[in-house]
């Protein structure tokens, strides 16, 4: 707790030095000719960078506080507000840059309306997946380490930034997925829901001479080892579709309790036990 007061002490000091060195350099601007437009940005940027960064860690802060959420861990929201908080720090820097040669930024893009509505056409996708990621960032509906599906991608969510959301799925694969297109996107929440039920799409061929009933207990006999997660009799072969040479099947069954690490070590195996299943058949 002493070393959180001490960083907002030196925050603060900091923050009361820059204000009394904007007024010493507007007091000299004169004098300083080219370098006052030089040092006068600079200043203004790290007012804003400072005030910003005390902003944010007070908020981070307090709302860790009241939801009781160790400092190693983060959410939606806290995301959210850094994610806000880069944001305004790039303006910052984009307005300092041009400060260097004493442009003002509004007038600038008051000026330059036409350039402004090209720039605002080419970066509409961009613009538009930050605003989706700061409302995804906000929002209830997903948060990270829920386990998710997001159009036809499955996996629990490692990140969400400003541009794309971490998706770590069954198979360890890291998925990025633009923010845009998981906003627009059919989004399920595994988690929230706590479904229980699991299913396993695969197709079997026509020509395999194994009935529906045995391929089930065999799978269901399989997965002894798990039977202790899995409600008893809950094993189940559904047939999906009715193809020409091959059936659509789900293999189903639920678990005591939601515990993704259990469903996709059950899930995995099952996969082997399915293929080895109709190599032998």
């Amino acid at each position: 707790m002493i070393v959180v007061t001490v960083r907002y002490v030196i925050r603060f000091l900091l923050l009361v030095v820059l204000l009394l060195a904007k007024k010493v350099v507007e007091t000299h601007k004169i004098s300083l000719e080219q370098l006052y437009y030089f040092l006068h940005s600079i200043i203004e940027f790290l007012i804003l960078f400072t005030i910003v960064n005390i902003v944010t860690a007070v908020l981070i802060m307090i709302y860790r506080l009241r939801k009781n959420i160790p400092y190693k861990f983060t959410d939606n929201v806290i995301n959210g507000v850094n994610n806000l908080y880069y944001l305004i720090v790039t303006i910052g820097l984009i307005m300092m840059i041009l400060g260097f040669w004493g442009i003002d930024f509004k007038s600038l893009l008051t000026s330059l309306s036409i350039v402004a509505a090209a720039i605002a056409i080419i970066s509409k996708d961009y613009v538009s997946g930050i605003i989706s990621g700061i409302i995804i960032s906000f929002s209830k509906e997903i948060n990270i380490d829920d386990y998710v599906k997001i159009g036809t991608n499955k996996g629990k969510i490692l990140d969400i930034t400003l541009s794309k959301i971490t998706l770590l799925n069954d198979d360890d694969d890291i998925i990025y997925l633009p923010n845009e297109r998981a906003y627009m996107s059919e989004i399920i929440n595994y988690t929230k829901k706590e479904i229980k039920k699991v299913s396993i799409d695969f197709e079997l061929g026509i020509q395999y001479h194994t009935t529906i009933e045995q391929l089930e207990n065999s799978l269901a006999d399989s997965l002894k080892d798990f039977h202790q997660f899995i409600e008893p009799n809950s094993f189940n072969i559904k047939i999906v579709d009715v193809h020409h040479d091959y059936l659509s099947l789900k293999f189903q069954y639920k678990l005591m309790e939601v515990n993704r690490e259990i469903e996709r070590l059950i899930r995995k195996k099952t996969i082997r036990l399915i293929a080895n299943s109709i190599k032998e058949s």
